[in-house]
């Protein structure tokens, strides 16, 4: 059971110009395993899609948390991430004894967590189970997010891009400007803005 206790924490969206930084923490439940968990930039979108039911069905315990465009340009997208991570372990409903965060860097958890492991490991989203489930977690409600955010700002494509810079999200803003849930702080953004 010391197992099934252990959060693994991961978040998608540091890179993209647009929208949120989404953080999730999973603790899985070692009678249901979900076989398949890898890092979700390793999966194709239908099985990212199909592994995030699971881990929602039978998961022990989650927790999402974002940063939204302005808490990012306020505190920087590195403190806005460790930001979703905490909103993301304030949400489980399961108290883990041993956290283990993606990266090199953890929020601060001492006044959540004081009896709490907490580490971190680079490289963790494809290699403890936890993580890889956070990290699907994350990278599909996030992208199920910017496609909403698509009907409300079109012309941009974010149903396409989700917000990454990519060719053609860079010639939309070139082209419309930024729009309200554009990341101001970032220079291709701040590059666009009147």
């Amino acid at each position: 059971m010391i197992s099934s206790l252990l959060a693994g924490v991961d978040e998608a969206g540091r890179g993209p110009l647009a929208g949120p930084v989404v953080a999730a923490a999973v603790i899985l439940d070692a009678d249901r395993p979900i076989a398949g968990l890898r890092d979700s930039k390793r999966l194709s979108p239908p099985r990212r899609r199909q592994l995030a039911l699971l881990i929602r069905e039978r998961a022990l315990a989650f927790g999402l948390g974002l940063a939204l465009p302005a808490e990012i340009d306020a505190i920087n997208i590195l403190q806005a991430t460790l930001l979703a991570m905490r909103r993301a372990l304030q949400g489980l409903a399961v108290r883990p004894i041993h956290i283990i965060i993606d990266g090199n860097k953890a929020p601060q958890l001492a006044d959540l967590f004081e009896d709490c492991r907490i580490e971190t490991l680079v490289g963790g989203d494809d290699r403890v189970p936890a993580i890889s489930a956070a990290s699907i977690l994350a990278k599909t409600w996030r992208d199920a997010h910017m496609t909403e955010l698509d009907a409300r700002f079109p012309g941009y494509g974010f149903a396409q891009h989700y917000g990454y810079p990519t060719a053609s999200h860079v010639a939309a803003l070139e082209r419309l400007g930024p729009c309200p849930i554009h990341r101001r702080s970032f220079a291709p953004v701040r590059s666009c803005s009147p």
